[in-house]
């Protein structure tokens, strides 16, 4: 399954965004390194799901389809917050680094409101530039990777010359373990001098840079949006960062959970609740889902939280969702249930590539496929689109 990461220096809301992401029940305090063991649950990212424009009933497995959204479940791990010199150890920064292996991006969590010390420690809100933690983060997986990288270098590259080694697929082996692909490394190398046996620390330091932002891509969550000192940090951070997405955990987290006690219609990812029983809801209540609709979902059009999650899935990782069928006729697999399985599958991605990602067997067999919408056979080399429906034919 697709793992995201909830980054971030302790006490900005990390776990808070979990919970409500994920509707689980991790700790949660106003004291840095309340998480120490990393936390994994599902999430789920949103899209229209095709029953509506076909009017079927679907049947899904791996996923729900809720008033004609299907939830594609991801799964996120809470990691224990980051301080500076994680890198060299400080803090709880091996375990952390460790926790982010596998991760295929990052969702920063900040605390937009600079409320938080470098060390996650309550200031005055204001106090504290926002700006630095996002800096101090990139920074420390940077040096993290780069420490790898240069534990073995001068090794690395007699080896090389020796064994008239491909340079990329070196780095690509000492580096395999932090999760990157060996596309990403030649993509990562191409603006760095090519003659690698001039590389000092600066190329080296540069050439993890690119590699995180290709193979690692972040998502900063500005967290706490609704406090009076956000609005301005949240604007001078949109001028400097490109993906920036304005957030409230503690109010999804608190309409979520109105939500199940059946006091309010909402579902994650709207602009709006309704009030089912107003007679059902004390002065305090009332006077928060009102904050709540004032501060964050007029201001912002949602929480935040489930758009993170969207725009973290479908823009940074750029992905789209196919569903694979047996029969292209009725839409069903081979138990008779309608769109069972959608797959979340990379832009530019082939009918072959989404046989391998359903079974290796299927992919080794793979004759081609059929587009189950226009009833149509499709090449090995066709580019499946988002909301595409398959039927795999193999030998």
């Amino acid at each position: 399954m697709l793992q995201i990461a909830v980054t971030g220096k302790p006490n900005v809301g990390k776990s808070s965004f979990f919970n409500s992401a994920t509707t689980s029940k991790v700790e949660m305090a106003d004291y840095p390194f309340t998480t120490i063991d990393a936390n994994k649950a599902i999430g789920n990212v949103l899209k229209p799901c095709p029953c509506v424009d076909l009017d079927l009933n679907c049947n899904p497995r791996n996923s729900e389809c809720i008033d004609g959204n299907r939830y594609i479940h991801v799964e996120l791990i809470d990691v224990a917050g980051l301080v500076p010199g994680a890198h060299e150890g400080r803090g709880l920064g091996n375990k952390f680094l460790d926790d982010l292996r596998q991760a295929k991006a990052f969702i920063h969590i900040i605390d937009a409101s600079g409320s938080t010390d470098e060390e996650g420690r309550p200031v005055d809100p204001g106090t504290h530039d926002p700006l630095e933690d996002i800096e101090f983060l990139e920074y420390e997986i940077d040096m993290w990777m780069y420490g790898i990288l240069n534990k073995n270098w001068s090794r690395l590259i007699r080896k090389i010359d020796a064994e008239k080694l491909d340079v990329a697929k070196v780095i690509y082996e000492q580096m395999s373990g932090t999760g990157v692909s060996l596309e990403d490394v030649i993509e990562a190398k191409r603006t760095i001098n090519p003659d690698y046996q001039k590389w000092e620390k600066e190329d080296l330091i540069q050439l993890v840079t690119n590699l995180r932002k290709i193979a690692k891509p972040m998502l900063i969550v500005a967290n706490k949006a609704d406090l009076l000192t956000a609005e301005e940090n949240i604007e001078k951070i949109k001028e400097k960062y490109p993906d920036v997405i304005p957030a409230s955990a503690d109010s999804e987290l608190a309409l979520v959970n109105a939500s199940k006690a059946g006091l309010i219609n909402y579902n994650s990812g709207d602009s709006h609740f309704e009030i089912i029983d107003k007679d059902n809801l004390n002065k305090n209540q009332l006077n928060a889902l009102n904050y709540i609709k004032e501060n964050v979902l007029d201001k912002y059009g949602s929480t935040g939280v489930q758009k993170a999650l969207n725009t973290a899935v479908f823009e940074l990782l750029d992905m789209i969702v196919v569903y694979p069928v047996e029969d292209e006729h009725k839409f069903t697999d081979n138990k008779g249930n309608v769109l069972p399985d959608p797959i979340l599958i990379k832009i530019g991605s082939n009918p072959r590539e989404l046989a391998y990602i359903v079974h290796t067997d299927i992919g080794d067999k793979f004759m081609h496929a059929v587009n189950a919408r226009k009833n149509m056979r499709v090449a090995s080399d066709y580019e499946l689109c988002d909301g595409d429906i398959i039927n795999i034919i193999t030998s």
